[in-house]
């Protein structure tokens, strides 16, 4: 790099320029590494909904949970209206897995499970109930 400002310097004439004094010593180097250490989320944040009419339908929700980069809204409603058993058993793996992630859970509207992962966390009011403190 030296060479090729030496030869711009001699085609325009310039005899005082002087390279070594007016650029700072890490640009002498033919290039600069640049690193990413910022919090950049690797992935997008993604709200995704499900609906939960059995205790099997409960497992994409899960995964997508345990995967890190999603919010769950969860629709329990068809599954409360069948089956209280397998409602309870369903809330409870989504706390198990909420507890393992560190994230957050809350209910709201009756038939809806918000389920979120640790970087985020649910605005409470009186009209929702946490499954998290129970």
């Amino acid at each position: 790099m030296k060479k090729f400002l030496s030869k711009i310097k001699d085609s325009v004439g310039q005899k005082d320029f002087s390279y070594n004094d007016d650029m700072p010593e890490e640009f002498e180097e033919d290039y600069v590494e640049l690193t990413t250490d910022g919090d950049v989320p690797k992935a997008r944040i993604v709200v995704r909904p499900f609906i939960v009419q059995d205790f099997s339908d409960i497992k994409p929700a899960l995964d997508a949970l345990r995967e890190g980069y999603t919010i769950a809204l969860i629709n329990i409603g068809p599954l409360k209206e069948r089956d209280m058993v397998e409602l309870k058993r369903a809330v409870n793996k989504l706390k198990k897995t909420c507890d393992a992630i560190d994230g957050d859970i809350a209910g709201f509207g009756g038939d809806w499970v918000v389920v979120t992962p640790s970087f985020a966390s649910v605005h409470r009011t009186n009209a929702m109930e946490s499954f998290g403190d129970e």
